[in-house]
């Protein structure tokens, strides 16, 4: 559930207001990296919030950028202060998806395509297990257990009372035919799908083998929007050792563009259900 200071969209909205500041002056990040005797990709990671920042680096930034008004300098320092406090996936460790973590905890909606694997918010304890287990044959027990809580933990999203998250999904066929853990795993899994795809916030559509080549083919990815409209959407892409988090307003379109083609080749979210439920009779024979 989201909370009142969330760190990451914190560091994210200083990062675009230091950046505002650094062209209204006029300078390149290259530039003020030499000024304060730091790499510029320093300035890069404080400015697109993939960094902890410091008040001391906002003072030093405000600075160089001749900011004058004790008002916003002070501000800017408050949301230096509130970036740096800790998230509830804090409490779990080092992990190293922890800012998107952070940005679907304050999101408004979410769009995702997945190929291979039930998205996480809409996946059983024991699908998730099965998954985990699967994809980190060599984890520990222990990291096994804290992946599946965090897991569990995120979809708390999707049953606040108050502020559900909108959820979209495109699915691809193949993850309701691959039988992760066993058949009744999987057949409990496919109807806890089709139960959450009756929510008004969950919409689920499948795209059977049967459409043929798709933009999804590239892989899977999710689109993430907010509330404030400070905040930009973000296109998240999952990686093996690491993720990929693009902002720039061409790339969201793209995907955005990529996304309704999907959702036009994908059957209809009612077809949808009757087709996951067809599935499931399948593993139940």
């Amino acid at each position: 559930m989201a909370s009142n200071v969330n760190p990451t969209v914190r560091r994210r909205r200083l990062g675009q207001e230091l950046r505002r500041l650094r062209e209204l002056k006029g300078m390149t990040a290259e530039e003020v990296a030499e000024r304060l005797l730091v790499s510029q990709s320093k300035i890069s990671r404080l400015e697109n919030g993939r960094r902890s920042i410091s008040q001391r680096d906002v003072r030093d930034l405000c600075g160089v950028y001749e900011v004058e008004d004790h008002r916003i300098v002070d501000s800017l320092m408050q949301m230096a202060k509130d970036s740096r406090q800790q998230g509830w996936w804090h409490a779990f460790g080092d992990i190293p998806y922890s800012v998107y973590i952070g940005l679907e905890t304050d999101a408004a909606s979410l769009r995702v395509y997945e190929s291979l694997i039930v998205p996480g918010l809409l996946q059983t304890r024991e699908y998730a297990q099965a998954v985990i287990e699967g994809m980190w044959p060599e984890a520990a027990s222990s990291d096994i257990d804290k992946r599946i809580q965090i897991r569990l933990k995120r979809q708390d999203r999707l049953t606040d009372p108050t502020n559900p998250l909108r959820f979209w999904a495109v699915i691809d066929e193949a993850l309701l035919r691959r039988v992760v853990g066993n058949e009744q795993i999987m057949r409990d899994q496919l109807l806890h799908l089709a139960h959450l795809s009756e929510q008004p916030h969950v919409t689920l559509q499948v795209l059977p083998y049967d459409a043929g080549a798709h933009p999804g083919m590239y892989g899977k990815f999710a689109i993430l929007e907010f509330h404030d409209a400070m905040d930009a959407s973000v296109v998240y892409l999952e990686g093996v050792t690491s993720d990929l988090y693009l902002e720039k307003a061409n790339d969201v379109q793209s995907y955005t563009v990529m996304y309704e083609h999907l959702r036009a080749k994908a059957l209809s979210a009612e077809q949808s259900r009757d087709f996951i439920h067809r599935v499931v009779d399948g593993y139940s024979s």
